[in-house]
């Protein structure tokens, strides 16, 4: 009796060691995996648009976006813990907007995605962010590449708040960027960036609260939100706190003037965290909006690892309206005119993210 109770068990743990050492391959995490490369010319609100997908076999894709410092028309994109099922793929692009990708396995763990530009990265308009699958088109969970050409539409005349749908009932946290102690950059007559930041923060704040928002601001007022005399850190962090701590909080946005050492330097360009489809996406529509109503030059929406985007927890971009160092949009950056503009334009940019267009 003994023994076939020892013979029993043993079968039993054998069996179990059997199962352990055979898991069916379908109960194991999937491997992140880049199957498929597709690229298309589309048209978006009248631009022209290259379109680059690269189809995932996970929605969860992490990925950070560079320049390559040694040649200025190519834009890296590095997808994390993932492998091509190929090992190579390289494509030639439309010419006009981008020249030829790459898809290299980057050591053991990651791929690289090269982009050659038509144009310096710098100087091109672009957005880089994730997309779901598609089930009814037969596209896979895909990272998106957008290569874009400037708006071309002439700038609108201020309109009413009428034309915002889809932010009512929604939180919103405004920031106006520097403030206080910090002036942020000052142009070649003056203009600070907090000034300009601020009446551009309460013109949108009107706006969004007319069309049935809830909205906070970081600031209200010409003052620090810390402290005075606070680090960096401890006021950056001040502002991410305030949009931590509002009940109901879906979405952060700064909101600032662009600076550069040459005078020469102008554009619009709009910001979101590395790898963030959310952040990606407001970015991208913020940028679309603000060229189409201020018809200044294309910088692109792209990724940065500023501080206030990095900590939200909540999908979070930053703008940059203009140069204040730029003596003609200085100029421009104290108009009631173009600040209206800019205020509406990011009114639209939210109404498009709310309302899923």
């Amino acid at each position: 009796m003994v023994l076939l109770f020892n013979r029993f068990f043993w079968g039993v743990g054998l069996l179990l060691l059997t199962l352990t050492l055979f898991v069916p391959e379908a109960f194991a995490a999937r491997a992140l995996e880049i199957n498929d490369l597709q690229h298309e010319m589309v048209d978006v609100d009248g631009r022209s648009v290259l379109r680059i997908e690269i189809g995932l076999n996970r929605a969860d894709a992490s990925y950070t976006v560079q320049k390559d410092p040694a040649k200025p028309k190519h834009l890296i994109v590095t997808v994390q813990d993932a492998k091509l099922r190929s090992g190579r793929t390289d494509a030639t692009l439309d010419g006009s907007l981008g020249r030829f990708m790459t898809l290299r396995a980057e050591g053991q763990r990651h791929v690289k995605i090269m982009v050659a530009f038509a144009s310096e990265v710098e100087d091109q308009n672009y957005a880089v962010y994730m997309l779901p699958a598609d089930r009814s088109a037969k596209k896979p969970d895909r990272l998106v590449i957008d290569v874009m050409t400037p708006a071309v539409a002439p700038a609108p005349a201020f309109v009413s708040p009428g034309g915002i749908e889809g932010v009512a009932g929604h939180t919103i946290v405004l920031d106006p960027g520097h403030g206080g102690s910090d002036s942020g950059a000052v142009g070649p007559n003056g203009a600070r960036e907090k000034d300009v930041a601020l009446e551009v923060a309460q013109k949108v704040r009107k706006l969004l609260e007319g069309a049935g928002a809830h909205v906070t601001m970081t600031r209200t007022t010409d003052r620090d939100v810390y402290g005075p005399n606070a680090s960096a850190g401890e006021e950056l962090q001040a502002r991410v706190n305030v949009a931590e701590r509002t009940p109901g909080a879906e979405l952060f946005l700064s909101i600032h003037c662009n600076s550069f050492s040459s005078p020469t330097a102008n554009g619009t360009e709009t910001y979101a965290y590395y790898g963030s489809a959310a952040g990606g996406r407001l970015a991208y529509l913020l940028q679309s909006e603000l060229l189409e109503a201020g018809g200044l030059q294309d910088r692109g929406a792209k990724e940065a690892n500023f501080y206030v985007l990095k900590h939200s927890s909540m999908p979070a971009a930053l703008v940059e309206l203009a140069f204040i160092s730029n003596e003609r949009e200085e100029a421009l950056l104290t108009s009631q005119d173009f600040q209206d503009k800019m205020a509406f334009a990011i009114a639209r940019g939210l109404s498009r993210f709310f309302g899923g267009r």
